[in-house]
């Protein structure tokens, strides 16, 4: 979902770009055979537990419509959103998951935790996700009111824990493509001694 039309990729965008290169990937899962194999951690914030119990719901819909097997997701609490970061880096370290989904909720207040806290997940996350070459998926909404993030929860297609899931998977079907291409050499780099 994107908040105007105007944003909104081209229908034809990629079938455009990928007739002017060598090699295009798409994240794009078709679902079934290609999605039961990922293995998916998935940490989720206990504060506002109203909310982030719904992004879960619509995670795990989403994963098993793609025809993920959830007997192999692993889920982990944490108190709250501050505590996704290393709870990811514990998933994303342990070798039992391919991508890890993080669900949270940080409704702005009338102190300045708000910034600190959204701030300082999304960094954490990101560092983790470079640092572990793993898929970490930010499914933490940052939202002014309660009723925005309401909103963004709702059992339908617009849920941001189904959209974190539907990422994660992309994500790890782009990099196993990227991966799965034979190395050559590069632009730029050389092999061997000079």
């Amino acid at each position: 979902m994107t908040s105007s039309d105007l944003t909104l990729l081209p229908d034809d965008a990629k079938q455009r770009s990928a007739a002017r290169v060598g090699r295009s990937f798409d994240g794009d899962q078709t679902g079934g055979d290609a999605n039961a194999g990922v293995r998916v951690g998935v940490a989720c914030a206990e504060f506002n537990g109203g909310i982030t119990d719904r992004l879960l719901t619509g995670a795990l819909d989403a994963l098993e419509e793609a025809g993920n097997d959830l007997s192999a997701a692993i889920i982990v609490w944490v108190p709250g959103a501050f505590e996704l970061p290393v709870a990811a880096q514990h998933l994303a370290q342990s070798g039992a998951v391919d991508t890890v989904i993080c669900l949270g909720a940080v409704i702005r207040g009338d102190t300045g935790h708000y910034e600190f806290v959204a701030g300082e997940c999304a960094s954490g996350l990101q560092r983790v996700q470079l640092d572990s070459g793993i898929p970490v998926v930010f499914g933490v909404l940052t939202t002014e009111t309660v009723d925005q993030a309401l909103t963004r929860s709702e059992n339908d297609a617009s849920n941001k824990g189904r959209e974190a899931a539907v990422t994660a998977l992309s994500m790890v079907g782009v990099l196993g493509a990227v991966s799965s291409v034979s190395s050559g050499s590069r632009v730029g780099f050389s092999v061997g001694k000079r």
